[in-house]
This record gives C-alpha cells, structure tokens and sequence, in this order.
C-alpha cells in the first residue's frame, strides 16, 4: 500500500497481478492502482452468497494479523450486515507471531458458539494447516464447516496429513486457466540455459532436494545436485495459480501502450516525440479503456476504480473411496453465485448439508422472541390460548367469535351448539314432561267425563280448569326449552315460560282466598262473602292472569324477541373445546323477572295456605293445598342455588335448562299428585263416594263446621279420642265441596 501511494504521489500508472485489498478500490486514494485480479470484497460477497445458499446464519470469521486476513474479514462482516440474515458469531484473529497453544486456544473460543459451526477464513496457508492441526488435536474432527478465501483456494500444502479435519472444506479462488506454453517453457529451464535469473539456482535445491557446491542454500543437505535433473520428471511440479494473471497485466501495459502510440505517434516507428514524456493520467485513461481476451480466454477489462471483475470458481474438499482426497469444482461465482449442491460432500460422505445457526427455525404456531443484539438467535414461544401466529415476530388475538385453527397459523369459527333431543341432559325433562302430560290430560278427560259429579262440581270446575291448563303448560314449556331457538320459539318462550305457573298459582291464589273469606265471614255472621261465585272467581284469576300477560307484552315491545350466539359461555383455555352456544336472548335477570310474577303469586298463595291451616279436616280442601305450596316453595328454593351456583360452569346452558323445566315440571306434578289424583282416585275406584248429599244452609253448614271444630278439640281429651255425635255423624266428609257447592248456587 505504500509503494501503490508513492506511485499515486509521482502519477505512475500501476497494474498489480495478486494484490486484492478492498482499500485499494479506493480511487480517491489509489488513483493510479489497477489490477487484474478482482478485489476482496467480491470475493466476500461471494463467499456470504455461498454461506446463505447453505442456510447458514450464525457463523464465525477467523482472520490472519495483517492487511489482507483483517480487510477480508471486515468487507464479509459489512456485505453481512448490509444484506441481513447472517450473524457474526465470534471475529477472532490469528497473531502474525502466535505463541505456544495460541492455535488451540482459537479452537476452544470457536467451541463456545458451538451452533456456529462455519467458520469464514481469510488466513495464509501456515495459519490455515496450524488451525486445522489444532482441530484435529482437540477431537473436533468433522465439527466445523470451513469456508476458505484464495489464499487456501485449491492448494495441497495446507491439507496434508489433515485430510479427515478438511473434508468438506469449500474454498474459493479466482477463475484462472492454466498457460500450457509456460508449463512447456518453465520445465524445459535448468542451470544451464537460465543463468539470468539469480533465484534459480536456490529454487533448484529446494525444488530437487540437493545442494549446489559449498556454496549452496542448502549446507545442510548430503545429496549433491548435477544439474541433470528435470523439472516436473525428478519432481513435483503445479503451475502457479498466478502465471495467467501475471501475463494479464503485461498484456494489459502493452496494450495501453499500443493505443497510446497509436493515438499520439499517428504511425511513427518507435518512440515518437510526443511519447519522450509520458503523461501518467493520459497513460492510466488508455490502461482503463484496455479490453482484450486475456490468456485463459475470459475478457480483460478495469472498472471506473481499476478493479477487474469477479469471477471466482468454488471448490470443495472431497475424500472419495474413503482413501483419495481432492478438491472438486462445485460451482462459480460472475455477480451471481452458480452452485452444484448434488455435486456436494460432508463428513463422511454425507449429502445433507450440515447446520450452522443459532437457533432451529420455530415450529407452526409459534413465534420468533429475538435475542437482544443477535438477530440470528431467538427463543420460540408459542401462541397460547386464543392467539394465532400473524406473522414470524408476532402472535395476535383471534376475533371474538373465532379460535385459531390447529397449526395456529390462522383462525376459524368457533363450532356453534344448541341443546340436542338426544342430550342425555334433554332426554330426562322430556320424559318427565311427558308423564305429566299424560296425566294431566287423563285428569282433565276424567273431569269432563265426570263434569256434573258432586266432587267435580264440589272442587270449583271452572277454577280447576284453569288450574290443570296451568299444570298442562308447565309441562309443555319444556319442549319450547328445549326446541332449537329461532325468532318463533324466543316468542314461545317469553309468553309460556311464565304464564303456566301464573295459571296455576292465579287458580290456587284465588281458591285458597275464598276458602279463608268464607270462614273468616263464618264467625262473624251467617251472610255468604261477596265474589264467590265461580264466574266471579274467574274474573279473579283471569285479572290475575293478565299482569302477567301485560308484563310479557311490555318487554316484547322493550326488547323484542332474538336468537344470539354466546361465545362466552364455554370459552374455555383450551380454544380446542370452545363452543358457541346458540339461544334466545334473555338473560338470567330476564328470566327471574318472567318468573318473579308467577313466584309472587306462589308466596301469596302460601300465605293464605297458612291462613287457613285451622280449617276444621271435615273441610279438606285447605290441606292439599297447604301441603302443595309447602313443597313447591321448597322445590324452587332448591331451584335457585342450582340455577344460579351453576353460572360460571362449562355446562351452564345443560344445567340450568334442565333445572329450570325440571323444577316446573315437578311444581306442577305436585300441584295434580295432591289436589287431584285423590278425586280422580274416588271418581274412578270409589264411585259410590260420588253422590249427592242433602243440602244445607249455608248458616247450618258453618255452625256445623264450627261445632265439628270444637268437638274434634275436646275429643283429643277423653281416653280412646272418639268423640260421636249425631252432629258429626250427620256431616260427611265432602262437608268442604257441599259448602262450595251450595255457596255456587
């Protein structure tokens, strides 16, 4: 680099054939540098291009002390950085005057990356048979893939007794062809007809093994020379890699030369006037407009900084029959890299291309976690829950209504369920609702068969009508429940989830009230209550039945009727088992209010089933209902822990729906079991119970009523608690329906 800036400050033109330091592409520097040989930094390039070919992204680059190992390593390292996707694990360098273990040392650095398993070498041929021989002692024969630049190229010396440690080296070397004519002049030379060079004789006793006289290089050496020997026939003789270029570069003056003559001299023989003085800067504009064929047939041309282009052939160490070692051409490299991967050997013979990277790439579904400083090294993590893999860096949720598919590499709808007829937790409310509806309607046919019988008429026919339409719907709710839900059934639901249970309720409300009126109005005076009549009684529940209606009626005008799809529900961590339940829309707050009518009128219900609970036995009406409304409030007490303890639960939409038409369904089949299976049993079985009795006043009733009270009191005090009087004998024990009969006449 000195000599090229002395001859920079005296403007003489300078055509190198070996020296390839990017530094002197620098045409600000080295304006009157050229060369034959192409520059470092293509060889960089190219070598990078082969390391990425093999999928190479973490590797390490190892340098000789000095001009040209250090600029190498650095144009890799600014190639590397400049086109991304290669990461310089370790830069170490090798010192021009190494000390003892210095090469093992180096070894056992590069083994602390163990994953940068290439190492990019831009070292002299001693540092490069050193480093091997230091892998071959530390056992990591095989280990590492070397990458080497011209300066190993295809050279022998370097890989001599370390051919295991090599195998599967690549190398790179300017693309050159051998002269034949110097091979042919070069061996016919010998001590005779080559006493111009003052070299040859030193080349001759370190070529044949010998030494000329006492004068020799080589005093050490017993055999002595003859001058006889031949080059290439007493020993091993290979072209110099730089005899083409060499001859370029004299080409390449003399060409300049010519068209400067020719230009300035117009034809003068020899040296024209104009040429006495040469003008360096007009001289170096005809060197850099030289393009000829040079000696291996590939064209001679300099770029606007002197440069020659690159073009490089690649090469690999290969041992084949498990014995011979050599290198093969695996490709080239003119701007863009030409690699024959098939023609590839690794250790062992092996055709899969070894890895050298810091981390293996991250499986579907997972995402790349970059570590600081090191573009090439990550931890994968995967995308959990309902998050699906956006892109190499970066998992996103999936929308609400979504859950990533299996591989996470995107979304898919989450499944949408509704309860099924063959759902186990449908099967069970739908068989129950059935008995009941067989019943109830066996109820209802024996009623209307039996209409005008004493007990039919004496249990408040058109009261008990409504009551058993209240129990048949109760029933019937359970299919709606359970139906698929479109706009049809939501509307079902809404008019029919409340409005059994108000039937029923509005009914025993309105009996359990004239029970207690007509008692309470008993002891005070032998007057019948007003509105005891059966129309007046279904004026009563009908009102009753219309709150309830009205309510209905407002909410669909508030919030009318629509089917929604609850991905909430069962959204479970696992997106695997998440499920989109389809359903009406009423929420729980909904469905209590729809309840709470009916629940008031339960609760009211029992009241006056209290009320009434010192109603003498001989009228027992009073009790069934008493009993029934004790074990209803107890059922839908049961109801509301289950409903509502069950929200947060996976099966929510199965328990509560089962809950909710379970509850209905045993309400009601307690409301038929106690206040009419008893009639149907003596209508049916006993039909001799089921006549007419004489009738009585209503103030005869009452007092007989009233006596049968005290009297039942003071049985309880004689021995045998028997009390027989001609008064109670004389009252029968539809004394309750007589009454009722009698009060509806």
């Amino acid at each position: 680099l000195i000599l090229c800036g002395l001859h920079t400050d005296f403007s003489i033109p300078q055509i190198s054939y070996a020296s390839t330091a990017p530094e002197l592409s620098d045409n600000t520097r080295y304006d009157f540098f050229s060369r034959v040989v192409p520059p470092d930094s293509y060889q960089a390039q190219a070598m990078l291009d082969i390391v990425m070919a093999m999928g190479w992204s973490y590797v390490s680059t190892l340098a000789s002390e000095g001009n040209y190992g250090e600029s190498g390593v650095e144009a890799f390292v600014q190639i590397s950085r400049e086109t991304g996707g290669v990461c310089i694990a370790q830069s170490l360098k090798i010192p021009r005057e190494p000390k003892p273990g210095e090469f093992d040392k180096i070894i056992l650095r590069l083994l602390e990356t163990s994953n940068a398993r290439a190492v990019i070498m831009f070292a002299n041929e001693d540092d490069i048979r050193r480093i091997l021989d230091a892998a071959k002692r530390n056992n990591q024969t095989g280990h590492f893939l070397w990458v080497g630049s011209d300066s190993w190229g295809s050279k022998i010396a370097p890989v001599i007794q370390q051919e295991k440690v090599a195998e599967g080296a690549v190398t790179i070397l300017p693309k050159r062809a051998s002269v034949d004519a110097f091979d042919r002049y070069f061996r016919s030379r010998s001590l005779s007809n080559n006493r111009r060079n003052v070299w040859f004789a030193e080349f001759w006793e370190e070529n044949f093994g010998c030494r000329l006289g006492s004068h020799g290089k080589r005093p050490g050496s017993l055999k002595k020379c003859t001058g006889l020997e031949k080059v290439g026939r007493d020993s091993s003789y290979e072209q110099e890699g730089k005899v083409q270029f060499v001859i370029d570069a004299v080409y390449a003056m003399a060409h300049a030369l010519h068209r400067m003559h020719r230009d300035l001299c117009f034809g003068y023989p020899g040296l024209c006037p104009r040429m006495a003085n040469i003008d360096g800067k007009e001289l170096l504009a005809h060197i850099r407009a030289v393009r000829f064929n040079g000696s291996a047939g590939t064209p001679v041309v300099f770029n606007e900084n002197g440069d020659a282009p690159g073009r490089y052939d690649i090469f690999q160490y290969q041992i084949t029959n498990k014995s011979t070692a050599e290198y093969k051409v695996i490709g080239h490299w003119a701007n863009h890299l030409h690699l024959n991967m098939e023609a590839m050997r690794w250790a062992n013979g092996g055709r899969a291309v070894p890895a050298s990277v810091c981390s293996v790439p991250c499986r579907t579904g997972e995402r790349k976690k970059i570590v600081k400083g090191v573009p090439c090294c990550w931890h994968c993590e995967r995308c959990e829950g309902y998050h699906y893999q956006a892109s190499e860096f970066s998992c996103e949720l999936c929308p609400y209504e979504q859950r990533p598919d299996r591989n996470r590499t995107g979304c898919q709808p989450i499944p949408i369920i509704k309860l099924e007829w063959h759902s186990p937790w449908a099967v069970v409310p739908v068989f129950v609702a059935m008995l009941g509806i067989i019943a109830t309607t066996f109820v209802i046919v024996t009623f209307v068969r039996y209409n005008d019988t004493p007990i039919v008429r004496a249990s408040g026919r058109e009261v008990s009508y409504v009551l058993l339409t209240g129990i048949f719907l109760c029933y019937a709710i359970t299919f709606l429940m359970i139906a698929a839900p479109d706009v049809v059934v939501c509307s079902l639901r809404r008019i029919f989830l409340g409005l059994g249970m108000c039937f029923s309720y509005a009914a025993l409300l309105t009996k359990t009230n004239r029970i207690h009126r007509i008692f309470e109005q008993g002891k005070r005076s032998v007057t019948a209550p007003r509105f005891i009549s059966p129309a007046s009684q279904l004026v009563i529940t009908f009102s009753l039945i219309s709150v309830q209606l009205l309510g209905v009626f407002v909410w669909f005008a508030v919030d009318p009727p629509h089917t929604v799809v609850d991905f909430g529900e069962q959204r479970t961590q696992d997106p695997e088992n998440a499920r989109g339940i389809l359903k009406c829309d009423i929420s729980d707050l909904s469905l209590i209010c729809s309840l709470g009518y009916s629940i008031l009128l339960m609760v009211t219900c029992t009241v006056y089933a209290i009320k009434t609970r010192g109603v003498p036995e001989t009228f027992n009406e009073a009790k069934p209902i008493g009993f029934t409304m004790y074990t209803t409030c107890i059922i839908w007490l049961a109801f509301i822990p289950i409903f509502f303890g069950t929200a947060q639960s996976a099966e929510r939409m199965y328990i509560q729906t089962t809950t909710l038409t379970v509850s209905l369904s045993l309400s009601a089949s307690v409301s038929l079991g106690m206040l009419y299976m008893p009639k149907v049993y003596i209508i049916i079985f006993h039909p001799e119970q089921n006549v007419p009795k004489r009738k009585r006043s209503f103030k005869a009733i009452v007092t007989a009523a009233t006596m049968s009270g005290k009297l039942t009191q003071k049985g309880a005090d004689r021995p045998n608690g028997e009390v027989k009087t001609e008064l109670c004998e004389s009252i029968d024990t539809n004394s309750e329906y007589a009454t009722l009969l009698l009060l509806a006449r």
